[in-house]
């Protein structure tokens, strides 16, 4: 970098135009500038350089994280396929089991309503045999004429055949 003083000398009076003084000499303003911020260059374009070496080292690594990240959610896709296979067939079994159960809960209860239905029927058909035979005495009483049937024929039987 260029010295104060330096800095200062750009700010000298030289003299006016015209004939040269033997006090000075215009000062070179384009060469004092360019010596000034050759430095301040040389800085920049080292740091251009860093920041595009900088670039590139986040973009292969961003490639890399890229690449990383894609096999890391084929694995984890790969894993769950698996796993719902194993869950679909678990839940399969689990719904399997779930209706053998209900169905032989179904069975079983139809079974006990089908013993229910027969005991009722079995209580009832005394009753109604009962019932049955009375009605069919007091009818083949009312229907038999004082002398009796002729032939020996019940009163549903025609002509010696039952219908």
């Amino acid at each position: 970098m260029a010295a104060f003083r330096d800095f200062l000398m750009r700010f000298r009076p030289v003299g006016s135009p015209g004939r040269a003084a033997p006090t000075g000499v215009p000062a070179d303003r384009s060469a004092d500038l360019s010596a000034e911020l050759v430095p301040v260059l040389s800085h920049l374009e080292h740091a251009e350089t860093e920041a595009q070496r900088i670039r590139e080292e986040a973009a292969q690594q961003v490639e890399q994280n890229r690449r990383a990240t894609a096999d890391q959610a084929e694995k984890i896709v790969r894993q769950a396929r698996i796993r719902a296979r194993e869950v679909r067939a678990e839940s399969a079994t689990q719904a399997s089991g779930l209706a053998k159960s209900e169905a032989a809960q179904c069975f079983a209860e139809s079974e006990r309503e089908a013993a229910l239905l027969q005991r009722r029927a079995q209580q009832r058909m005394a009753f109604l045999v009962d019932s049955v035979v009375a009605d069919v005495a007091q009818l083949g009483a009312s229907a038999e004429p004082a002398g009796g049937l002729s032939g020996g024929r019940s009163p549903w039987e025609r002509d010696g055949s039952r219908e």
